[in-house]
């Protein structure tokens, strides 16, 4: 791609990119009218901004569209927002029911906008600018996006991971995770045990996926190989079913009424990566116990042990310190107080009784 060679066209040639990989998870198609393709972006990539600086400042010449021929049309593989934000500033009637936030162009200004700096090129030409950009650069796609661009420089351009991830300066194998993540969504979608537009939340919060099949046990549960990162089938046939669990436990499904159990990145999918490492939690997870409690059945007593005990010491501490202007004389703080006194002496004697100084030796030992 010759990014010297910029040449102008007018705004009635250039065309949405309805393969854009920001736009796939919105049901877009070669027939989708431009109307729609507008709005989409408006709500969901705030073009507002672009329309009140393009208003203000005008069209960077320094900055153009690039703009592929396929089919006889003139497709913008990169510049959607800004071409949107042009033809929100031209045409009145498409502006109707947007609040642009900018005055009326003057007929001077219109002129100038109706021709706009491009340079001609292909996907293929281009794909290593708009990968650097948008991937791993200054522009970032969110990580659905990401992974469908990667997917398609890899399917269609023949480029294989290793070389994508040269190509765009990605030294912590994000190219690598997300095509795995992608592939794993859609290989459950073929197997039908997921249906992204089935999912319980709007938003597809698909960073879940791709980070949660990083961690050790949530890997293992649906049987994924480290070495298989290329492959279109990286979950084993025999693993149908976790796969499904896995997707429903992330996604939920609105059809069956179920809502996911991930319902943060973090520290929920810390959560489940415990709970799917431990049997008993497993079991429980699947009975529709609630994520944190099946979380807490994962844990280790030794664990949970020492967290009450250091939570009661903090509270105790905090209702210590606020004792002069806190507590009026109450008879019945006051015999509270006592069945913690009680308790606390009934829990000291019996650790007391347990305390062996060999073991702790041993276990200070151990930790150096």
């Amino acid at each position: 791609m010759n990014v010297e060679q910029i040449d102008s066209m007018s705004v009635s040639e250039l065309t949405f990119d309805y393969k854009n990989p920001r736009l796939p998870e919105y049901d877009i198609h070669s027939e989708t009218p431009e109307t729609t393709i507008i709005r989409i972006l408006w709500v969901a990539m705030d073009v507002r901004e672009l329309v009140m600086s393009i208003s203000a400042s005008g069209f960077f010449r320094q900055e153009p569209l690039i703009v592929a021929n396929e089919g006889g049309k003139n497709i913008v593989i990169e510049g959607n927002r800004r071409l949107a934000a042009v033809k929100l500033l031209l045409e009145p009637t498409l502006a109707k029911g947007f609040d642009l936030g900018a005055q009326p162009l003057s007929e001077e200004e219109r002129l100038r906008l109706n021709e706009l700096p491009i340079i001609r090129s292909t996907r293929r030409e281009a794909w290593r600018y708009v990968g650097f950009k948008h991937v791993n650069g200054p522009a970032k796609w969110g990580s659905y996006a990401k992974s469908k661009y990667i997917a398609e420089v890899h399917r269609n351009h023949n480029v294989s991971l290793k070389d994508i991830g040269a190509q765009i300066g990605d030294t912590h194998r994000t190219v690598q995770r997300l095509y795995r993540g992608l592939m794993v969504i859609e290989q459950a979608e073929r197997l039908k045990v997921f249906d992204r537009n089935d999912r319980w939340r709007t938003h597809f919060s698909f960073s879940h996926i791709y980070t949660g099949i990083d961690y050790p046990n949530i890997s293992s549960f649906i049987g994924l190989r480290p070495e298989k990162f290329d492959s279109i089938e990286p979950v084993p046939s025999e693993k149908r079913v976790e796969l499904g669990e896995l997707c429903r436990w992330i996604y939920g499904s609105k059809r069956g009424e179920i809502p996911p159990v991930v319902e943060r990145q973090n520290p929920d999918l810390r959560y489940l990566e415990a709970v799917l490492g431990n049997k008993e939690s497993l079991t429980a997870l699947r009975e529709g116990v609630p994520l944190a409690f099946a979380f807490e059945i994962s844990r280790p007593a030794s664990s949970l042990f020492e967290e009450a005990l250091i939570a009661s010491k903090r509270s105790l501490e905090r209702a210590h310190s606020k004792l002069s202007s806190g507590y009026g004389g109450s008879e019945d703080l006051l015999r509270v107080a006592g069945t913690v006194a009680t308790l606390a002496d009934d829990l000291y004697e019996a650790m007391k009784r347990k305390y062996r100084p060999q073991d702790e030796k041993e276990r200070l030992t151990a930790n150096r």
